[in-house]
């Protein structure tokens, strides 16, 4: 256990912020092995600070972590922060640890949407920027275009004189160098990141606070431990924290609950290490308070001084969380009542501030509101495999009054299409009300920068994977508030709907095949109002999965065909929360992922008399569009 004070003048905390996938987890990776944290022999995980199964399985960090390292005499905290923009709550929240950012540009592309958005955050504290060049040994690198362009962003942000004034460093994080100069050779030799670590002393200020001054630190991140329940991590700002000191928690009504300390932890590399005292500027994990959320601050009671509430841009997405009342209900779940529910998305809040959750007045539910698409189907996956059982209903977007005009939120889209797919690209986007901004061309490739409403851009991305054969890259990020574009159709094709549960035939998915795409092979088991496929035209079709060849005792030539079924489309979740109408739901349960309909029963959907059917088991739904 460290008891061993650490002087405030040799703490550096430092933020590395940068648009997704642009290599911030792997440069923390290189630090941690260059600073002599592991032995030789030691194995140690790629991108070692995505702990989540999800962000290894997605290859993006969900939630910020911190690290810490030892270099030259300092002690250097590392707050590794999400890059995508429906993560963003994390960091505006962590971002108040740090006192200087790391922000990483990759040298082919440049800064990006994320980057835009970080930086802005960054910019809004004053946090001092070291630019930090990354992938420079990529074929098609431009360093120097990419340092203007970073230059140029802060300039249209107003950033001061100090933070124009950046240093730059020339960076392969994946090759384990760093460089101040950039010659345009590759960097051979024994190279290092060691002109990083030490432009990090020389330009990262050490953190302000008056050591005799009362307690005062703010909870901008929350773990967990199995034995001592949840921790808050935060900066000390003032005084020194102790373990079994009383103190007390200042919640966000300004509420003081008394508390005591029960365990303190420093970090080092990826792990926490048991501490007995901390001072001004050290970043911690705390134990002793089980309701402790972002934003509480831990004080004394004799003085206390509670921070500022943490300013958090709203959400502009929701979606319905309800039980699940299908006919399959609760045969693959552990938790499946509207009470395990409200628990679970209450114990989300308290750990993501950037999430709303409302109760429902029409129904049995919650209205749950996040930062995009992605936000809320990351909460979604880590339920179902928590054991959950529920479904969801069609995204919406978060629509604003003011001076009696209905606002709606818009995002500003960069992609990067082959110029072959543009003109695909551009006819898609303007269906969805997107407005071109810019456009630059060069080596084959096009970027287009748009202003498109946030209800334009939900189920947008697999139709644009699609409409560029996967070669394409798309990135968003919140722009602000306009008027409202008008109607924006989503989906262009009916549904194939199960007229009874039962189990599918091949015979009958054979002779469904000729209708649309079918999202299910054969012996699998469906319910009524269950959605098995995609109609070819507008109309919704209730259909018999199950219907079988009929037998008779004569024998033809011809008779017995061999059934030959296209492979059924797979969807992922996400896939299934942007497909669906706003008259269907997903139902999601940790072994499966159905779509169905609001209304499960024939009566309920209206269906049309089965005279209609064309004797393949298909009958016209009426009303549902």
């Amino acid at each position: 256990m460290q008891n061993t004070d650490i002087e405030q003048t040799k703490i550096r905390n430092v933020a590395i912020i940068a648009h997704v996938d642009h290599g911030k987890t792997t440069l923390v990776d290189q630090l941690f092995k260059q600073s002599g944290m592991f032995r030789e022999n030691e194995r140690v995980d790629e991108r070692l600070m995505d702990s989540l199964d999800l962000e290894r399985e997605r290859g993006i960090t969900i939630a910020s972590k911190n690290g810490a390292f030892t270099f030259d005499g300092r002690r250097i905290n590392i707050i590794d922060t999400p890059g995508h923009a429906d993560f963003g709550g994390q960091v505006e929240r962590v971002l108040n640890m740090a006192d200087g950012a790391l922000l990483l540009v990759d040298a082919q592309e440049g800064p990006m949407p994320q980057t835009h958005f970080v930086v802005k955050k960054a910019l809004a504290i004053g946090l001092p920027l070291i630019v930090v060049m990354n992938k420079i040994d990529k074929p098609n690198a431009r360093p120097e275009w990419a340092v203007d362009q970073v230059f140029d962003l802060l300039v249209k942000l107003d950033a001061p004189d100090h933070i124009l004034d950046f240093p730059v460093i020339y960076a392969s994080a994946k090759a384990g160098y760093a460089v101040r100069e950039w010659t345009g050779d590759p960097v051979s030799g024994a190279a290092s990141m060691v002109s990083l670590m030490e432009t990090i002393v020389s330009h990262v200020p050490p953190p302000s606070g008056d050591l005799r001054g009362p307690l005062q630190l703010q909870v901008s991140s929350i773990d967990y431990s199995t034995f001592l329940g949840r921790l808050g991590i935060g900066k000390i700002t003032s005084g020194v924290l102790q373990v079994g000191q009383a103190v007390v928690v200042a919640d966000r009504t300004g509420t003081l609950i008394p508390a005591a300390i029960s365990q303190l932890y420093r970090f080092e590399g990826n792990r926490k290490i048991p501490a007995v005292q901390a001072g001004v500027g050290e970043i911690v994990a705390v134990a002793g308070m089980d309701s402790v959320a972002i934003g509480d601050t831990y004080t004394v009671a004799d003085n206390p001084r509670p921070c500022p509430p943490v300013s958090i841009d709203p959400p502009t997405i929701s979606v319905s969380f309800l039980p699940n009342d299908s006919l399959f209900a609760g045969k693959e779940g552990t938790f499946v009542t509207s009470r395990h529910l409200a628990e679970r998305l209450h114990r989300e809040t308290l750990a993501d501030v950037a999430l709303v959750v409302e109760e429902l007045t029409q129904t049995v539910g919650y209205k749950v509101s996040g930062r995009g698409e992605l936000h809320l189907a990351i909460l979604i996956e880590k339920m179902r495999r928590e054991g959950y059982e529920f479904q969801v209903s069609r995204p919406e977007v978060v629509m604003k009054e003011m001076n009696g005009r209905m606002l709606e939120p818009y995002e500003e889209l960069t992609i990067d299409v082959d110029e072959t797919y543009m003109g695909t690209a551009m006819e898609g986007l303007g269906l969805r009300k997107g407005r071109l901004l810019n456009m630059e061309r060069g080596s084959g490739q096009v970027r287009l920068t748009y202003k498109i409403p946030t209800r334009g851009l939900i189920g947008y991305r697999s139709e644009f994977m699609t409409s560029t054969k996967g070669m394409g890259v798309m990135n968003y990020v919140f722009l602000g508030y306009g008027p409202h574009a008008g109607d924006i159709r989503h989906r262009r094709n009916g549904v194939l709907v199960s007229k009874s549960t039962c189990t599918t035939v091949a015979y009958a998915l054979f002779n469904l095949q000729a209708r649309g795409r079918l999202f299910h092979g054969p012996g699998v088991a469906v319910y009524e109002g269950q959605i098995v496929g995609e109609n070819s035209r507008d109309k919704d079709l209730v259909v018999n999965p199950a219907k079988g060849k009929k037998l008779t005792n004569m024998r033809a030539a011809g008779s017995d065909e061999n059934v030959i079924l296209t492979p059924p489309v797979v969807m992922g979740l996400e896939a299934c929360i942007s497909y669906i109408n706003s008259d269907e739901l997903v139902e999601v349960t940790p072994k499966s992922i159905r779509l169905r309909k609001q209304n499960a029963t024939g009566a309920g959907r209206s269906v049309a008399d089965v005279s209609e059917s064309d004797g393949h088991g298909l009958a016209l739904a009426a009303g549902t569009r």
